[in-house]
């Protein structure tokens, strides 16, 4: 039997945006996704927003008993920054404070423990007309929206996250072009980085400051690198892949500065931030407590096979390229590859490289399209996803058995959400949702999840 402790922590994550819905409701101010569904609706997968979402704002007390049902001892969930101050600054929404006091109240109510993450890439409309996050200044309202929450939940909440996989609105809002304000810049993108991992550490240093006897952390979306082969050009751009994807944001948040080969980079293409040795301080001084860890999929990677054109905007993908692994496994559904050793990569690389910090998986899923054609007698028969969480946990017990700080294992997700562009097209719950009647059905994964919870292990 693959055995967990008794206290390993089994959950799930969601976020505010992907969740609550009610997005013009009891005072909440608009987010950017709000703003950009409202002008550009075509951008999102069958034209469908983050209106009403799987409408937890409405339905919270009864999704917290399916939480209870499907073997939940801790769930994490965002506060929507929009909704607890909707100008960004100033004055607080106290239906907001309600509604969150509420949630937390009833989780902890029926024996589940609340992680709070405070920033899911839902920007404030409001803060990003005055430049989002390459605002100096909007790091500031951040880190005093951090504050409002810790004071208004601190006596309850004991684990905090301050950002979800910071690493996504830096590439899709700035570089890529996925996100709003979908840009490409690369040197706006440094900043936002940059400002982020600020905006991480002063919120950090908030939450220190106000002695609440809880930790707080980060979560990162870590990807192996894995280079095409030990030929040394290979191997130098698994390198380099692993300092933009991974150690961007891990080093910062662990040790306190950014990695030098990554400065240097930066520097060479006259890509540095504005930034301040005051600022740098408040990173160096003020790290995570703990850490959360999505792992979804490796990145692999080989030597570049054609010079980059000197033109061109400047990508990480200067120095590499993706590589496509022969015979690899693959999720159909979604296009990402399949491999579960990565989960032990990771907890290693964290035993032996970040001081063994205290650390979860705090995602981890499976996304399936049409998954209405597995259904029998009105419940989801979704094995498929029970054997993909069971092969992650076996590579993840071999990592703790052999020291590395692992404490929990939250999947992704507890219900079927509204995902950013591609709304319900990937089903990823323990329970199913019916988007026409909001009817929630616990799937066979779920039921599965409650005997794995009960029993710490399979």
């Amino acid at each position: 039997m693959i055995k967990f402790k008794d206290d390993f922590y089994f959950g799930s994550a969601s976020s505010a945006t992907q969740s609550e819905g009610a997005w013009n409701e009891d005072g909440k101010g608009k987010n950017i996704w709000d703003y950009w569904y409202e002008t550009e609706s075509f951008r999102f997968h069958n034209g469908i927003g983050p209106y009403e979402t799987s409408t937890f704002y409405k339905n919270y007390k009864d999704d917290i008993k399916l939480l209870k049902e499907t073997g939940h001892n801790s769930f994490r969930f965002s506060i929507s920054w929009s909704r607890l101050i909707p100008n960004g600054f100033g004055e607080v929404n106290q239906k907001a404070i309600e509604f969150y006091n509420n949630v937390i109240d009833e989780l902890l109510a029926n024996g589940v423990e609340p992680f709070i993450n405070l920033f899911h890439f839902d920007m404030p409309m409001c803060m990003q007309e005055i430049g989002g996050w390459e605002n100096r200044e909007v790091v500031n309202h951040f880190a005093n929206f951090a504050k409002v929450c810790f004071i208004n939940f601190g006596d309850r909440v004991k684990r905090w996250f301050t950002f979800n996989e910071p690493i996504v609105h830096v590439e899709c809002g700035y570089l890529l072009g996925y996100h709003y304000p979908y840009k490409v810049d690369p040197k706006g993108a440094v900043q936002v980085g940059y400002h982020t991992a600020l905006a991480s550490a002063l919120s950090i240093k908030n939450y220190k400051e106000l002695n609440q006897d809880g930790k707080i952390g980060i979560v990162l979306n870590l990807s192996p690198c894995y280079p095409r082969s030990e030929n040394e050009w290979d191997l130098k751009a698994s390198v380099i892949a692993d300092l933009f994807a991974n150690k961007s944001f891990l080093d910062p948040a662990v040790k306190g500065h950014f990695p030098e080969e990554l400065v240097e980079i930066i520097k060479k293409h006259d890509l540095m931030p504005v930034y301040t040795e005051e600022d740098l301080k408040i990173i160096e001084e003020n790290t995570v407590d703990y850490l959360g860890v999505n792992y979804y999929q490796p990145r692999r990677v080989a030597a570049r096979a054609s010079l980059p054109n000197p033109d061109a905007p400047f990508m990480p993908e200067y120095y590499y390229d993706h590589y496509i692994m022969p015979g690899r496994k693959i999720n159909p559904h979604r296009g990402w590859e399949i491999f579960e050793k990565g989960i032990y990569d990771i907890a290693l690389n964290i035993r032996d490289n970040y001081e063994n910090i205290e650390w979860l998986i705090t995602e981890n899923g499976m996304g399936v399209e049409g998954e209405e054609k597995f259904l029998v007698d009105g419940i989801i028969q979704d094995d498929y996803r029970i054997d993909f969480y069971k092969d992650h946990l076996r590579w993840l017990h071999k990592g703790i058995e052999e020291g590395s700080n692992c404490i929990g294992y939250h999947v992704w997700t507890f219900i079927d959400n509204w995902s950013w562009l591609n709304a319900y097209k990937n089903r990823y719950g323990l329970v199913s949702l019916d988007l026409d009647t909001q009817k929630r059905t616990i799937k066979k994964s779920g039921k599965w999840y409650k005997e794995l919870s009960q029993k710490k292990g399979f």
